[in-house]
């Protein structure tokens, strides 16, 4: 069964063409990734989709027995919801149920004929719509997006825009539709939280439409591509990296057959014009020249189109002298806010020409980390000591510049002081050419702010270069060419990031900060994956250490204590579990009764209040475990 179908569908706005014949399928259980240069098209093809933009020519299909859910439409909540409202919101259809079930208990124990049969009914639906795991759900998808439980407990209104596309996120997932599509998802989720939503989408039997600058994630989770270029569609049946591979060799055909095509067009007018100058006399040769010549012309019209190959980034860093084979040397750094310590104890070094990823989840401290080493925030100890003719150039997470009413020509010349012509060919390698010389660098997008920057940075003589997420706000075009110019860098590379595609491609040595310590692991992000991985693997496979009789610890600054309530809420909530089970199993029992003695009234009202006590005691056993399994710190 076909879920989205569109077909020779055309979009404009006034007379400008956006979209132009976009046709594509995209069947039942189908995850599709969406690609294309800012500006192509996504959004509004999205919200063509979506039914909040029409479209002038063409169809757009979708099962109207299918639930639609997008991540970037956000309902209304009012100001003092909140975010526990608004996941909580997802299970609206849930609470409809409840209620009615409640009215129809009252209406059975009234001896109302109808209500046995109606109840009956609402328990399947119930059942179905997963009334009876809400508050595991609940608690699962918001630990997966790290929506802790003081953040539940804030108003929706007061949260950052990340952190509401975080809690919108989860409100989808939690909604069960059957079709998602999902706009930019991964933009405010740290490592952990895009792992948990790639395995979520891996496991997740409905479609999918993603849009995503995320190649690592664009990979893992869809199995077909759809690309937006030059107002067309063009379908491809696998992931990004397929796509990537099989663009290419298109590309290179369609130029091999331009080629062709232009060589034999080019012979057929070396012959018609050879026939022309045979004279006029020769009747016979003039049809054949004519011919050929009508020939030539259908030629033309249905020739493949010139390959238009992307000018790339032009520019190099320039040369720099080279610094000693000591770059920096960190030592026992700690950082705290409040009560909150960031990290502690900190040490590590900085070789010539290393390339470090500093990776974590966020809240661990990486761009602090990052601003104490720039020397623009002080560290509460420890020590930095920098090595000899160290030349430090700092692309930071947000791009700002001193006065954002200059223009991009303007604060070129003046930051690098050179001519407007110097400029003017500068800024045309980084693809600000024509009219976006003249734009403020105050209306520039995330992406054309770092783009500058760069292009002012590479300008510099710098032999150590720090990067702050430097692929966000950057689509995946423009992720290359930034990973094509720091390909040519020859200095020392050290950067935050969570596009694992850039980690990848660049770490040769990954540092992770991970509640408030540092690991340091010397090789690839790959490497590191697979590392912890069988790391893992072996620390479920060992069997406990065995337990040893030694002298009970004196209490000490309350640490003894803590852990002793720590192990008692552990062995509190295996308790649970059991007692959890034992109840499922009896609530089971007695929806199967309930379902065999639906048309006996006289033993289906005892059945359904037995029903109803256990599944409180459920719900409530439930909720111990959740406060108990929290306690024990799982």
């Amino acid at each position: 069964m076909v879920d989205i179908a569109v077909a020779g569908m055309d979009k404009y706005f006034g007379d400008t063409p956006i979209l132009l014949d976009i046709s594509f399928e995209i069947y039942e259980g189908r995850h599709a990734g969406l690609v294309g240069k800012n500006g192509s098209g996504k959004t509004t093809l999205f919200r063509v989709l979506t039914g909040e933009y029409g479209f002038d020519k063409g169809t757009v299909a979708i099962p109207s027995s299918k639930r639609l859910g997008v991540l970037d439409q956000t309902p209304k909540f009012s100001p003092g919801d909140t975010v526990e409202d608004v996941l909580r919101s997802a299970f609206s259809e849930v609470d409809r149920l409840a209620r009615e079930m409640k009215e129809c208990e009252e209406a059975m124990a009234r001896g109302e004929p109808y209500a046995v049969r109606r109840y009956g009914e609402l328990s399947v639906a119930f059942e179905l719509a997963g009334g009876y795991e809400v508050e595991t759900d609940l608690n699962r998808v918001s630990l997966g997006l790290g929506i802790d439980r003081s953040m539940r407990e804030k108003r929706f209104a007061v949260l950052s825009g990340g952190e509401q596309t975080r809690v919108n996120l989860a409100r989808l997932i939690l909604e069960r539709t059957d079709i998602l599509l999902l706009d930019e998802p991964t933009n405010h989720l740290d490592m952990s939280s895009i792992r948990w939503l790639e395995e979520f989408l891996m496991g997740y039997k409905g479609t999918v439409m993603v849009v995503s600058h995320d190649r690592y994630f664009l990979d893992r989770v869809t199995d077909m591509t759809i690309e937006l270029e030059n107002l067309h569609s063009e379908v491809y049946d696998g992931n990004y990296s397929f796509y990537a591979e099989a663009k290419e060799d298109r590309l290179a055909l369609q130029a091999k057959q331009y080629e062709r095509e232009q060589k034999e067009i080019a012979r057929l007018e070396f012959t018609a014009k050879r026939m022309h100058g045979w004279g006029m006399g020769a009747s016979k040769m003039m049809k054949r020249a004519k011919a050929l010549e009508r020939r030539i012309e259908k030629m033309r019209e249905n020739a493949v189109e010139r390959v238009k190959k992307e000018r790339a980034l032009g520019a190099a860093f320039r040369e720099s002298d080279r610094s000693g084979n000591d770059v920096c040397y960190i030592r026992d750094l700690r950082k705290h806010y409040g009560e909150k310590t960031l990290f502690s104890g900190v040490s590590f070094d900085i070789k010539k020409d290393e390339s470090i990823a500093l990776i974590g989840d966020n809240g661990t401290g990486k761009t602090t980390f990052l601003r104490i080493l720039l020397g623009e925030e002080e560290p509460d100890d420890g020590r930095i000591r920098w090595g000899s003719n160290v030349n430090i150039a700092y692309l930071p997470q947000k791009v700002s510049f001193l006065n954002e009413y200059n223009s991009v020509l303007e604060e070129t010349m003046q930051a690098l002081g050179i001519s407007a012509g110097s400029a003017r060919n500068r800024l045309g390698s980084y693809h600000f050419i024509g009219e976006d010389v003249f734009k403020m660098v105050g209306d520039l997008s995330g992406g054309e702010r770092s783009r500058l920057r760069l292009c002012i940075l590479m300008y510099a003589e710098v032999n150590l270069l720090i990067l702050d997420e430097p692929t966000n706000h950057l689509d995946i075009a423009s992720c290359e060419w930034m990973e094509e110019a720091i390909e040519n860098y020859e200095g020392t590379l050290l950067f935050v990031s969570h596009d694992r595609y850039f980690i990848n491609r660049f770490a040769t040595r990954i540092l992770e900060l991970h509640d408030g310590e540092l690991s340091d692991f010397p090789g690839t992000f790959m490497e590191y994956t697979a590392y912890l991985e069988k790391k893992e693997r072996e620390e479920k496979a060992a069997p406990p250490p065995p337990r040893e009789k030694t002298e009970k610890p004196r209490k000490k600054d309350g640490l003894y204590e803590m852990e002793r309530e720590r192990r008692a809420a552990k062995k509190k909530a295996n308790a649970l579990e059991r007692e959890i089970a034992r109840l499922e199993e009896e609530l089971a029992a007695i929806e199967k009764a309930v379902a065999e003695n639906a048309a006996d009234h006289e033993k289906l009202l005892p059945l359904l209040e037995e029903q109803t006590e256990k599944q409180a005691e459920l719900d409530a056993r439930i909720e111990e475990w959740t406060a108990a399994s929290e306690a024990a710190g799982e």
